[in-house]
């Protein structure tokens, strides 16, 4: 395909995106099922070229920086909590899918060698980053679940290339050592980690030397290839140096970015992460036809492979549902015999932790980086794209429906704060310095309106904080107000605009002085 014509189809591509993601605002349905649905349709439409996801290029270039997005916002506090029952689903509950699935493909299967059997189980054993946080950005959940789910899904796709890896080479040479394996994941593990923490480090550096918010915001996005290629080249996990990393970002980014390069930061990294988030999905169900078209047809794979498919579809599903429920059984059991620091879920919330297990592009990019001569390719092939449908689109699209059904109870107990008590201790401290410069030596004010202000300002807080409940009808109602009085503003900007009474850049400075006091209204109201 000639260049232009690649830019063409990434443009058409890109309005397909946002006419899809549109839909599925408007049916309320998770944007990734209908980007994956209509990329599955429109690779069939005839005319359109055939597309096909490199796998080296498809992790190299849309992973790291939704990984560093996800580490980004991850709440450290709670990831740290939750670090044992993060990585039971990391790496345990991968590692079991990976051997349920190696026995059931074995059992549909059984000319197929045992190796190629857990290699099936290792592409499509880990949940992916891109898909739960596509999913889980449109649902509300508990704060130990979302905080469990978020960092199972930077963690696992580490113990997943560890355990596709092996099994390759095991079906290629016949030898397999496990003891061999598991000193690599942790090679790969802590050497990826370390890889992180001096990207990171390095990152920080950098960006303190810098003024230019352009060249913070370009040094930033850098940071996640860099981590990811830098972990790689050092034959260690790329995934985990750049989660690693995207964790250092989002703890010192508070102290190093000027409050302009945040929300610029914000905009640019919502736009990009839209964009990448979006073309996966819908690259996933063009990558389909190729696959189909290679095969004899969608006929000729139902008639062929339909059985053995659906039943690794069925046993990724059970087989999470197995080690989240038995897991937290062995937790409640250790907690009735007396060990204190035993959290049971509890059986709600295993279900929606259970259902919530998402596969998407490093599925589909570690299933296409079989080799040609690897035993049962094609049969691997469609089970990944079965099992990506099957959980973006099924799981996806009801996982709101079944939250609402079995209403999980939010078990961590709340911050000592609440968002008002922080804001007013912040108005406490703020009113302090201005008590303390208002008033000259010999007790003059200085500042009297400052000083009025700053004293109004903690009186509304420290009352609103006292009592958010009552008084919230009334903030409500004064939040109103002040949004009615921006858009008038706006409009009588606008209008001398118009008739030529100021300059643009008048009406720019102005605007953003606008359009930033409105943020800050819509983060109170839908906080």
């Amino acid at each position: 395909m000639h260049a232009v014509e690649t830019f063409e189809l990434v443009l058409v591509l890109l309005a397909i995106v946002i006419g899809l993601s549109w839909l599925a605002q408007r049916l309320r349905l998770p944007p990734s099922a209908a980007l994956l649905v209509g990329g599955g349709g429109l690779a069939f439409v005839p005319g359109l070229p055939h597309v096909e996801l490199d796998p080296e290029l498809a992790l190299a270039f849309f992973l790291p920086p939704l990984l560093m997005d996800g580490a980004y916002f991850t709440a450290l506090g709670r990831f740290r909590r939750h670090l044992p029952g993060i990585l039971s689903l990391a790496v345990g509950a991968v590692v079991f899918t990976t051997l349920v699935v190696g026995v059931v493909a074995h059992w549909l299967v059984p000319a197929l060698p045992w190796a190629a059997c857990f290699a099936l189980g290792a592409i499509v054993s880990p949940p992916d980053a891109v898909s739960a946080r596509a999913v889980l950005q449109h649902v509300r959940l508990p704060r130990r679940l979302r905080a469990m789910l978020e960092g199972e899904s930077l963690l696992n796709d580490a113990t997943g290339l560890v355990l596709f890896r092996f099994a390759v080479a095991a079906t290629l040479s016949g030898v397999f050592d496990a003891g061999d394996a598991a000193q690599s994941f942790l090679v790969l593990a802590l050497g990826g980690a370390l890889v992180g923490l001096v990207a990171g480090g390095v990152w920080i550096l950098i960006v303190r030397q810098m003024d230019d918010p352009m060249l913070i915001l370009a040094a930033t996005l850098m940071l996640s290839w860099a981590s990811y290629l830098a972990g790689e080249a050092l034959h260690v996990s790329g995934v985990i140096a750049t989660v690693i990393a995207g964790l250092i970002l989002g703890w010192y980014q508070h102290v190093i970015f000027p409050a302009g390069v945040r929300l610029r930061a914000g905009a640019v990294g919502g736009t990009l992460v839209f964009v990448l988030e979006a073309l996966v999905f819908i690259l996933i169900g063009f990558s389909l036809r190729g696959v189909l078209d290679r095969l004899g047809g969608i006929g000729a794979v139902a008639q062929t492979m339909a059985v053995p498919v659906m039943g690794v579809v069925l046993a990724v599903i059970v087989a999470r549902f197995a080690w989240i429920l038995g897991s937290d059984a062995i937790l409640a059991l250790l907690q009735r015999l007396g060990l204190r620091r035993a959290r049971p879920l509890g059986l709600r919330q295993g279900v929606i932790l259970g259902w919530a297990g998402m596969r998407g592009v490093v599925t589909l990019a570690v299933a296409l980086s079989l080799p040609a001569q690897m035993p049962g390719r094609d049969l691997m092939l469609v089970t990944a794209f079965a099992v990506i449908f099957a959980t973006v689109v099924v799981q996806g699209t009801t996982l709101g429906a079944l939250i609402g059904l079995v209403r999980p109870r939010d078990l961590d107990p709340p911050a000592k704060l609440s968002l008002y008590q922080a804001e007013a201790a912040m108005a406490r401290v703020r009113n302090a310095l201005v008590e303390r410069h208002a008033v000259g030596p010999d007790g003059t004010v200085i500042h009297p309106q400052l000083l009025e202000q700053s004293r109004q300002r903690l009186r509304s807080t420290e009352r609103f904080a006292e009592d958010a409940q009552a008084s919230y009808p009334r903030m409500e109602s004064h939040f109103a107000l002040l949004q009615a009085s921006i858009e008038v503003a706006r409009a009588e900007l606008i209008r001398i605009h118009r008739a030529g009474l100021i300059e643009d850049e008048v009406l720019h400075n102005l605007e953003r002085d606008l359009d930033v006091e409105e943020m800050g209204l819509q983060f109170m109201l839908e906080t």
